[in-house]
């Protein structure tokens, strides 16, 4: 499609635009890897269960070119228990998908600052009936996951204030990794040494990448001294 027939039919201009840059820089670039990927397929080492807020996008953070992570984005970034039944499950048909047919090697739950689900649900404990999101519909259903983590931090303060959403965020992390292995497929791989998983969290506002370490039930920063030179660089 022409960037005239896209405007046409009303497709973003925006992504118009993009594509057009892509098209005649990246891919360009790197057709052959495209050409590859289509022919072989993939083969991601690293899936992905990131929260779907436009800020925080994994290929852009980690650097990384086509076909190198498998990527799965939803509200608050959870991950449900085990649970098969004929409801509809996206996250879970991902990770099944991700496991049992690619063969991934690392599976990473990445959080992040300011999510606008971990806000959500924090206003949900405080008042369950005036909370922008009610518990009836999609959104209020799916972050009740991060329950089992709220109650590891007891009575939430109101209102919620940065140190509080981020620890939230943070038991929502530890805890989806618990839910991870819940499935069948997850555990035994884990168990045989064949998948590892992983928990980060990423600071929107100043770029800082941390990561579970279970040993020490913490979370840690990684990269520490490139990241202090990259805030020290001056701003034009």
């Amino acid at each position: 499609m022409t960037a005239s027939n896209a405007k046409a039919h009303a497709f973003p201009a925006q992504l118009v635009k993009g594509y057009e840059a892509f098209v005649s820089g990246r891919f360009s670039d790197e057709h052959m890897r495209y050409r590859e990927l289509a022919e072989k397929g993939q083969k991601p080492r690293v899936m992905m269960i990131g929260c779907c807020d436009s800020r925080v996008a994994p290929e852009v953070i980690f650097d990384v070119g086509p076909g190198e992570i498998f990527v799965v984005r939803n509200v608050a970034n959870l991950v449900p228990p085990y649970a098969p039944d004929d409801d509809y499950h996206g996250t879970s048909a991902a990770l099944e998908f991700g496991v049992m047919a690619l063969r991934v090697e690392h599976i990473v739950v990445m959080g992040h600052a300011q999510c606008g689900g971990v806000r959500a649900f924090a206003e949900f404990q405080a008042d369950p009936f005036h909370a922008p999101l009610s518990p009836g519909d999609f959104i209020g259903s799916w972050i009740r996951l991060m329950a089992p983590g709220a109650q590891k931090l007891g009575t939430p303060p109101v209102p919620a204030g940065p140190e509080y959403l981020e620890q939230l965020a943070l038991e929502s992390i530890k805890h989806s990794l618990l839910n991870l292995r819940s499935f069948p497929c997850v555990r035994t791989l884990e168990e045989r040494g064949k998948l590892k998983l992983h928990g980060a969290y990423f600071g929107v506002m100043d770029g800082r990448l941390l990561v579970y370490d279970a040993n020490m039930d913490s979370f840690v920063p990684i990269a520490e001294d490139l990241h202090a030179t990259a805030l020290a660089q001056p701003r034009f």
